[in-house]
């Protein structure tokens, strides 16, 4: 008769983890980073401090995320899965007209940025130039393919002014948001980065309105 054997033992990386998925985890991670990054910037906590905080040993959070770099991209990366989803959606709403889409797309903006703290904004630039970078990129990649949509169809309309081609009030807008939602340029100025967003998307598009799209805005 043959011996019953016995259950596998739990290897240490499992009991680590407890009965997590890595994917949650990952996300629970994430989430706390999340916090603390953007509220108080990037230098502000340790990955120590965050796997004490998780209860956590440093070897399962290193195994998820190599270096606090990566950490901070996985963190940037869900910020803006998050904003892409919620624009595309506003953008794709066929129940909204031009002007409706121009202020929920505005609400939006105001309302993702309002999580981000300049010492975010500084540390970036500072300490992780790379994911400042991306965050440059993927704020243009927004600007151009939703906002760039709605022109061309404001335009047609007659909410945008038939002389000012799409391509240029994006490249207006874009030179500057890059000029102005900067740590230098922010702090001169005392603007949070939500106020220095919205700011020059409203100060373009008023000058690129038609009396018509200007009453609306």
């Amino acid at each position: 008769m043959k011996t019953a054997k016995p259950p596998p033992r739990s290897s240490t990386r499992a009991k680590t983890r407890g009965a997590l998925p890595e994917a949650a985890l990952s996300r629970r991670i994430i989430a706390a980073a999340r916090r603390h990054f953007f509220a108080h910037g990037f230098r502000a906590i340790t990955t120590d401090d965050l796997a004490a905080e998780l209860a956590l040993s440093k070897k399962t959070l290193y195994t998820l995320f190599p270096s606090k770099e990566a950490l901070l991209e996985a963190v940037v990366l869900e910020k803006f899965a998050g904003v892409d989803a919620e624009v595309a959606r506003i953008s794709g709403d066929r129940s909204l007209g031009c002007m409706e889409k121009l202020h929920e797309l505005l609400t939006c903006l105001q309302r993702e940025m309002e999580e981000i703290q300049p010492s975010f904004v500084r540390d970036m630039q500072r300490g992780a130039p790379e994911i400042f970078a991306l965050i440059e990129r993927r704020r243009a990649g927004i600007i151009r393919e939703h906002f760039g949509a709605l022109f061309e169809q404001s335009r047609r309309v007659g909410m945008i002014r038939q002389d000012v081609p799409t391509a240029l009030l994006i490249a207006v807008i874009l030179g500057a948001v890059n000029a102005v939602v900067n740590p230098a340029k922010l702090a001169e100025l005392n603007l949070q980065p939500r106020e220095g967003l919205l700011s020059i998307l409203r100060i373009v598009l008023e000058g690129a309105m038609t009396e018509k799209g200007r009453a609306k805005l």
